[in-house]
């Protein structure tokens, strides 16, 4: 009877009906809305409980911030690690050399075009079949086998584009000797340089093969196409990192020429 007569206060866990409440307050009946009062007044209740003030409140789940151990600064979860692992944030979720080759394959500001056709030329050397690797033209040192090259995409990427990379650039340095005679003076490059104009030549060598049916992926599949030869020893792109190389050294001995 008490649970009825709402003695004792409501129960949190099942709540007390509106309607009961109203029956014991004539004054909140009158201002109740109409469906309400003909609920009320309504000889047959139907027993349900349309309107309540039922508190749905679970006992366990009310944690006090010192129970729960949780700082007062506003943080419902702990802080990620410190240092971040470099996949973490959004814009650098790819490889440094994924990133840097759909820059270099973007034309016009088209990202999205870059982003698929990189999608398209990784897919291809993720499903062509294993390399066969030149003995006179051998990768990097510490190179996986290559029937292990497919499995990993992004290693087979930058395996093929280090090994043509090129270490060194030629300069045209004018008045270096005196009078207006030019040297050509070898300069050191960089990661990212080296890795870039590897990237242009194997850009350039794919554009000049014959285009084999229709679609918007031939021109990826002809620059995946182009890695795999780099890597099977068949690309020209190789002649022209030894054309490099050997100007390279033949004008090393500029070096030691003073400014006059």
């Amino acid at each position: 009877m008490g649970k009825i007569t709402g003695e004792g206060g409501p129960e949190l866990e099942q709540g007390t009906p509106v309607q009961e409440v109203l029956q014991r307050d004539p004054a909140s009946k009158e201002k109740a809305p109409k469906v309400m009062q003909e609920q009320i007044d309504s000889k047959s209740p139907n027993g349900t409980r349309s309107f309540s003030t039922l508190a749905r409140r679970q006992q366990e789940a009310l944690v006090s911030f010192e129970d729960s151990g949780i700082e007062a600064s506003g943080r419902n979860f702990e802080l990620p690690a410190l240092p971040l692992a470099s996949n973490m944030h959004l814009k650098h979720r790819y490889a440094p050399i994924v990133k840097q080759v759909t820059n270099l394959l973007m034309r016009d500001g088209k990202l999205s075009v870059a982003q698929r056709n990189m999608a398209m030329i990784l897919n291809h050397l993720r499903t062509a079949s294993p390399p066969t690797v030149d003995p006179e033209r051998p990768l990097l040192p510490g190179a996986p086998p290559a029937s292990h090259l497919p499995l990993n995409p992004t290693l087979y990427l930058t395996l093929a584009i280090d090994s043509v990379a090129p270490l060194l650039r030629i300069r045209s340095q004018k008045g270096i000797a005196g009078g207006g005679a030019a040297l050509q003076m070898p300069m050191p490059l960089a990661l990212r340089q080296r890795r870039r104009q590897a990237v242009m030549w194997i850009l350039d060598a794919a554009s000049k093969k014959p285009t084999r049916g229709s679609g918007r992926g031939g021109f990826a599949r002809k620059v995946a196409e182009e890695l795999v030869s780099i890597v099977e020893g068949r690309s020209g792109v190789w002649e022209r990192r030894s054309t490099v190389h050997k100007a390279a050294v033949g004008a090393r001995a500029n070096l030691n020429t003073r400014r006059r």
